[in-house]
């Protein structure tokens, strides 16, 4: 058995105490508001999932997901659940592959947090971007499923899918700077100095925007889960980070696989891609720009020190919360720890784009 497929199979575990959920009041919600649903239900909770808890919901016929907001004190406008239920809500009645919607719950009195329901896609998850189990062809083909899967996302008109309001569609980069500035000083537990200088550096040297869609926020191979024997997507996960804004942004975090060590997730810099199968980064930009229909893609580095910016800011809410006993995932320490080697990695590219 690959080690993807044996994560998939032991990816839960028993929910910890910190984490029960009042069972009963939890059957009586789903009962009245997910169609088709019958109880009784069991709960187990997936291993991952430390910015928002994520439970598997078992019944005799069917299995669903719940997915919560945190419980304790949150940073503002973080852990959105329900921005995640609407653009999955918006986006499945039109094809695109994200796990079927069946309700949101915004009345913290049911479980103790806001949460959702979405059915169980049943598929593979690949965690390791090397996909060491796989032959060429097939990670060739699952890294093209992925590109296409990114600029099919791309192509949506916002407002004739009813997302028109899920974000402002100018300034893109602008106000993510803004966002995760306000959050990182809002977490942070130490100065480190080369941050604050980017954050200032990104701040005046935001690129024109080029164009708007939906964008995803946080697009990499493990917010993925792939077809049990094809190679294609069946549903794009995490869409928390999701808004209105700049395609490039996107795109660029995806690619930031290539520039990424192998580190068992979705690095795979320094790789001979070609005897692996999997295509370079010249090859991707140019699949997505014949996919997405985008042809004006610019130099990546400032887009680079940009997303590692941003990923740093990210992973030092979960530093913090590890201070304050309230992240969700046992591997909540370890990606705190990331923070220093981002801001440095971060501040590399930042070097090339031609900060001083």
């Amino acid at each position: 058995m690959s080690q993807d497929a044996q994560q998939t199979m032991t990816g839960t575990m028993d929910v910890p105490e910190a984490d029960r959920l009042d069972e009963a009041r939890l059957t009586e919600w789903m009962d009245a508001n997910v169609e088709g649903f019958a109880g009784p239900l069991t709960l187990r909770k997936f291993k991952g999932g430390q910015s928002n808890p994520t439970y598997r919901v078992d019944t005799e016929h069917q299995s669903y997901v719940l997915r919560r907001k945190p419980f304790g004190k949150l940073l503002p406008s973080a852990h959105a659940v329900d921005r995640e239920y609407r653009a999955m809500a918006a986006l499945h009645p039109q094809g695109f592959p994200v796990p079927k919607p069946y309700g949101l719950c915004e009345d913290d009195d049911v479980i103790g947090s806001m949460f959702f329901i979405m059915g169980m896609a049943d598929g593979r998850s690949l965690w390791n971007g090397t996909l060491p189990d796989y032959q060429p062809k097939d990670r060739g083909e699952i890294y093209a499923a992925m590109t296409d899967t990114l600029a099919h996302l791309h192509r949506f008109d916002p407002e004739a899918i009813g997302l028109g309001d899920h974000g402002k569609p100018g300034n893109y980069c602008e106000r993510q700077i803004s966002r995760w500035t306000k959050q990182y000083k809002l977490s942070e537990t130490e100065t480190i100095e080369k941050m604050d200088r980017m954050m200032a550096w990104l701040a005046e040297t935001v690129p024109e925007q080029r164009g708007y869609s939906i964008v995803h926020g946080d697009y990499r191979i493990d917010n993925m889960i792939f077809h049990k024997s094809e190679n294609h997507v069946i549903a794009l996960l995490d869409w928390e980070l999701s808004t209105l804004g700049d395609p490039i942004a996107d795109l660029s975090y995806y690619l930031m696989s290539w520039i990424t060590p192998p580190e068992g997730r979705n690095g795979i810099a320094g790789l001979d891609l070609k005897e692996l199968g999997i295509p370079d980064i010249e090859q991707t930009i140019a699949r997505y720009s014949q996919q997405s229909g985008i042809t004006d893609i610019p130099d990546m580095d400032w887009y680079f020190a940009y997303n590692l910016f941003r990923m740093a800011a990210i992973l030092q809410g979960i530093k913090k919360r590890v201070i304050d006993g309230t992240a969700s995932s046992k591997h909540a320490k370890g990606m705190a720890e990331r923070v220093p080697g981002l801001v440095e990695a971060g501040w590399q590219f930042a070097l090339k784009a031609g900060i001083e």
